[in-house]
């Protein structure tokens, strides 16, 4: 299997690539990419956790900024790392690495839902739009060849410290409803991200039937 070409324009790619090669480098030789997989995911539930008790205490909410840093060093690492040694297994690894990203992503958003800071309804609304960008991206890996990782000079790394900014605001502005309208301010954040996404989506989508149907595919 030939991999799909990847585009990759995000803010902070050039600096996360040669971050990312460091690591490579130093990383002990029993490490391996599934460690690394599962290491992500492991933070992801830990992130999930953390939202959800931070209904009992803000404090929690510490383990949740760390997780994210937990969640990007395993699911930046694996494929990298795989690359980094030339042991890829490129069909084996677009399928675990995914499936385990999206359970990963509904962990996160889940417990983000349960806790005290958003209402689930929106928590999943969100979820819905980001993995609707998920499957374009991966059926674009199968029409057109490419696998787009970056949508308005974003990626995985600038939407986790996007929800780390999120997650540190809670400590400030708390979980109470704005205006009489029964939503938080995250709420509120939420819905605007999941707009975007969706926007963004049919945007894309539109754009790449125009194409296929040009070229008659």
């Amino acid at each position: 299997m030939t991999p799909p070409k990847r585009i990759q324009q995000n803010i902070l790619a050039a600096n996360e690539r040669r971050l990312l090669n460091w690591l490579c480098a130093r990383l002990p030789r029993w490490v391996t990419p599934d460690m690394l997989t599962a290491l992500g995911f492991s933070g992801a539930v830990m992130v999930g956790v953390g939202y959800v008790l931070s209904a009992q205490s803000l404090a929690w909410l510490w383990l949740t900024l760390v997780a994210y840093f937990i969640n990007w060093f395993g699911d930046s690492l694996d494929g990298s790392l795989a690359r980094f040694r030339k042991i890829e297994r490129p069909r084996y690894g677009y399928f675990l690495d995914h499936s385990v990203d999206a359970l990963g992503t509904m962990v996160m958003l889940g417990g983000l839902g349960l806790g005290p800071f958003m209402e689930l309804e929106i928590a999943l609304l969100a979820l819905v739009a980001y993995l609707l960008l998920s499957i374009h991206t991966f059926l674009c890996a199968q029409v057109v060849d490419t696998f787009k990782l970056t949508y308005l000079a974003g990626g995985p790394t600038e939407l986790r410290l996007m929800l780390m900014v999120m997650t540190a605001a809670m400590f400030f502005v708390g979980p109470e409803h704005l205006f009489g309208i029964g939503l938080s301010a995250f709420d509120i954040f939420a819905l605007l991200v999941a707009a975007v996404l969706v926007g963004i989506f049919v945007a894309q989508t539109t754009t790449t039937a125009r194409l296929l149907a040009k070229r008659g595919s």
